[in-house]
């Protein structure tokens, strides 16, 4: 009986001992010493992940800091809670419906960063996938469920979502901001945001069990042209090793274009004169953060700007020189980018009038674009119209983009286009089709973030595939893998081969190339 109550007291102590090296092992995982201090976090729905959120990777951009480069962040010694998500920056009370926030509201004070990582060990050394979001560079935050990286982590990834400054705080220029400078330069400071926290992925991700040396940068709309914005930029260079771009390029189209510094200045302060009455800088940054916002209207657009410091000139002329990052790319862009704007029209498109909007736009060369933009039939007509409304967007500078790494980089280049049309939700009818916007929730297998939606069987099995590729592209530079349909690079010598991501995804050669073809003469006479 004695031998037996030991042996029982002896099983007890192991179990119990078991059980508190577990407790503490999770407990010291959810601890990490970072270079300004030590955070803690919590796990993940399932206990599978940790997640980070609200980790400053920059002093408050407030006060004299207003309108400057991402400072460093003063270091903190006591333990700091990082288990909620930090405020979004300070940006328009009306955004894009899709848009749902769970942080507590907006500020000024914005410049945090969240890791969720599976790691089970600090020595782990797993890919990194730094997400940038969109928003036109006006709104967006890292705290929107759509967006959240708990779940593309069990696909053997780290995720880092990052916020950086917006509109008026994060792309205003004017001669004084530019005297400043010690690089005289003026802008940009949402683009050097996310430098400064690719900076710090660089020296603190290894002890959240990331690989600091392999590092996939991606984005959607405004995040997809500040991904290639930051392959373009030097101040970037050699602080990522792969790019995902997801509808968008920084390259001047039919739309937009990047202004030169000069530009932006007189824009800017003519604007600053007209809604505070002076466009001094000490007035200017004397003046509230709501106050400054409430000011921008619509019409006016605080966009980045060919600054001589982020950009030292025109993102084309760099990626034209080579100058770029000769990263591994992966891009593209959603079949329906310009439905919505179609709809919106007062009158649908037929042939008739799409020949004459051809002659108005386009005058003598109207038939080129009416052998490029084929349409024998007013069904066909709108098809037309929905495709050059997408490509004028933001089509057409992803495919620059493309082309532009494939000329000048040497490195591979796959090319998608995201076809599977919206089951419909409570902002989007179904006959929108993949809209602009459409793939994010399948890139982060978020599908049930999307508000009213009926998803069908489809929508999983392409939102399984898209996480696939792109973390076999974070891990390798390579989205091919066991069990996938084959993607092939994308370049002259396959044909210029384009992934269709549907639940029937192949590749085939661009069917629509004498288009682009025909937009980029016309962009560039």
């Amino acid at each position: 009986m004695q031998c037996f109550l030991f042996q029982r007291h002896f099983y007890i102590a192991i179990v119990s001992t078991y059980i508190l090296a577990m407790s503490a092992h999770a407990s010291d995982l959810l601890r990490v010493s970072t270079d300004r201090g030590k955070v803690e976090g919590k796990l993940g729905p399932g206990g599978e992940t940790r997640e980070f959120l609200g980790i400053p990777y920059a002093a408050p951009p407030v006060g004299s800091l207003r309108w400057k480069r991402p400072q460093p962040v003063e270091k903190w010694s006591r333990m700091r809670q990082t288990t909620t998500f930090g405020p979004r920056c300070v940006q328009p009370a009306i955004h894009a419906p899709d848009m749902v926030f769970r942080d507590e509201g907006q500020s000024e004070d914005c410049l945090t960063l969240n890791v969720w990582t599976p790691a089970k060990n600090k020595r782990a050394k797993l890919p990194v996938m730094v997400w940038i979001y969109g928003g036109g560079f006006a709104s967006g935050g890292t705290s929107e469920q759509r967006q959240d990286g708990e779940r593309l982590t069990r696909k053997g990834v780290i995720v880092v979502s990052l916020n950086y400054r917006l509109g008026i705080f994060g792309f205003f220029a004017s001669h004084e901001l530019e005297s400043e400078s010690p690089r005289h330069a003026a802008g940009d400071y949402g683009l050097m945001d996310q430098v400064a926290a690719l900076r710090w992925v660089r020296r603190n991700i290894a002890a959240f069990g990331g690989d600091p040396s392999n590092v996939t940068l991606f984005g959607q709309s405004a995040g997809s042209i500040s991904v290639s914005a930051q392959m373009a930029s030097p101040l970037a260079q050699g602080l990522f090793t792969r790019a995902i771009g997801e509808s968008g390029g920084a390259f001047p189209n039919l739309s937009f274009y990047f202004p030169s510094l000069a530009a932006s200045e007189q824009t800017d302060e003519k604007f600053a004169q007209a809604a505070f009455g002076s466009s001094r800088l000490a007035s200017l940054r004397a003046i509230a953060a709501e106050d400054l916002q409430k000011a921008v209207t619509s019409t006016f657009h605080f966009w980045p700007n060919i600054d001589g410091d982020f950009f030292p000139e025109d993102p084309a002329a760099i990626y034209a020189k080579g100058k770029q990052a000769h990263v591994p790319l992966l891009a593209g862009w959603n079949r329906d980018e310009g439905t919505s704007q179609v709809l919106r029209a007062s009158e649908m498109p037929t042939v008739e009038r799409l020949k004459e909007n051809a002659q108005k736009q386009f005058g003598s060369r109207a038939s080129e674009f009416l052998r490029a933009y084929l349409a024998s039939s007013d069904t066909e007509a709108v098809r037309v119209a929905e495709d050059f409304a997408g490509d004028r967007f933001i089509a057409y500078s992803t495919w620059v983009w493309l082309e532009s790494q494939v000329r000048t980089s040497g490195a591979h280049v796959f090319r998608y286009r995201f076809d599977l049309g919206s089951p419909g939700d409570a902002n989007h009818p179904a006959s929108i089709g993949a809209f602009h916007s459409d793939e994010i929730e399948y890139v982060f297998g978020n599908l049930d973030s999307r508000r009213g939606a009926a998803w069908r069987q489809e929508d999983y099995k392409v939102s399984e595939l898209m996480q696939q590729y792109w973390t076999n592209f974070a891990k390798t530079g390579d989205p091919n893998g066991p069990d996938l349909p084959r993607w092939p690079i994308y370049d002259a010598t396959g044909d210029w081969q384009v992934m269709h991501l549907n639940p029937d995804a192949h590749s085939e050669p661009d069917e629509h190339r004498d288009r682009y073809i025909f937009l980029d003469e016309i962009s560039h006479p």
